[in-house]
C-alpha cells in the first residue's frame, strides 16, 4: 500500500473511533480530502481509493483539476475565500461552497439555472478580516442564503482558531446551528474540523470534515 493509502486508511479509522465514541454512525460524516497544491496525478490516486469529495481553495487551480479529471465522478467542495467576480466560474465545478460569508457574495452566485449546496461561514473571532460572517449577522445571511434562487444551503462551516480549545469553538458551532435550523430545519450540516482537530469536531456534530496534510502529507516545495 502506497503512503497515501495508509495515511486514507488510517484517518478514516480515527474517524471511526471518533465518531463511536460520541455516539455517533460513522457514516454520516463526509470526509473531504483537501487537495490544494497537489497535482491531479494524486487527486487520481485519491479516486482509485474511493474518495469522491475533495475541497479546493484557490480557483484557477480547482478549475483546472475538475477539468483535467471530469471523468473520475469526483464532487468538488470550494473551501476557500471566494471572490464574486469568480462566483460563477465556480459554481460549475464545484457541488458545494463552504465559504459563503456575506450578501454580496450571495448575490453573486445566484443561478436560475442550476443548484450548488451552500454552507455559510461564520467568522469565530474578533478579526473582521477573517473570512465568515460575524455571528450577530448570521440569521440575516441565512434568510438571504434562503430566498436566493440556485442556492441549496445545507448548514454551517467554521475554521476553529490556533490559540484555543476548538471543542469550546466547535461547541460554539453547533449552538449558531441551532439557530440555523429554526429558519431551515433541513439545514443541519456542520462543516468543521480539519487535520489536527477532526476528533474535536465530530464529538461536536460535525457532518463535514476538510482534512488534508493528514491524508496528503506535507505540501510539495514550491507550492
Amino acid at each position: 500500500m502506497s503512503g497515501l493509502g495508509a495515511r486514507l486508511d488510517r484517518v478514516r479509522a480515527d474517524i471511526a473511533e471518533a465518531a463511536v465514541e460520541a455516539g455517533r454512525d460513522p457514516g454520516e460524516i463526509t470526509l473531504i480530502v483537501v487537495t490544494k497544491f497537489h497535482p491531479a496525478a494524486l487527486v487520481a490516486e485519491l479516486a482509485s481509493l474511493g474518495v469522491r469529495d475533495l475541497g479546493e481553495n484557490r480557483h484557477q487551480e480547482a478549475q483546472a483539476k475538475a477539468a483535467e479529471l471530469a471523468d473520475l465522478g469526483l464532487r468538488w467542495h470550494f473551501v476557500g475565500q471566494l471572490q464574486g467576480k469568480k462566483a460563477r466560474q465556480v459554481r460549475a465545478y464545484a457541488s458545494a461552497i463552504h465559504s459563503v460569508d456575506r450578501p454580496s457574495l450571495v448575490d453573486a452566485l445566484r443561478s436560475e439555472e442550476s443548484v450548488v449546496d451552500a454552507f455559510v461561514q461564520v467568522n469565530l473571532t474578533d478579526d473582521p478580516n477573517r473570512g465568515g460572517v460575524a455571528p450577530g449577522e448570521l440569521e440575516a445571511l441565512v434568510e438571504r442564503v434562503l430566498a436566493t434562487p440556485g442556492l441549496r444551503l445545507r448548514g454551517l462551516m467554521a475554521v476553529a482558531g490556533l490559540d484555543v480549545d476548538p471543542r469550546t469553538e466547535f461547541a460554539r458551532v453547533r449552538e449558531y446551528g441551532e439557530r440555523v435550523r429554526r429558519l431551515a430545519p433541513e439545514a443541519s450540516d456542520l462543516s468543521m474540523g480539519m487535520s489536527h482537530d477532526f476528533r474535536e469536531a465530530i464529538a461536536e456534530g460535525a457532518t463535514h470534515l476538510r482534512i488534508g496534510t493528514a491524508i496528503t502529507g506535507n505540501r510539495p516545495t514550491g507550492g
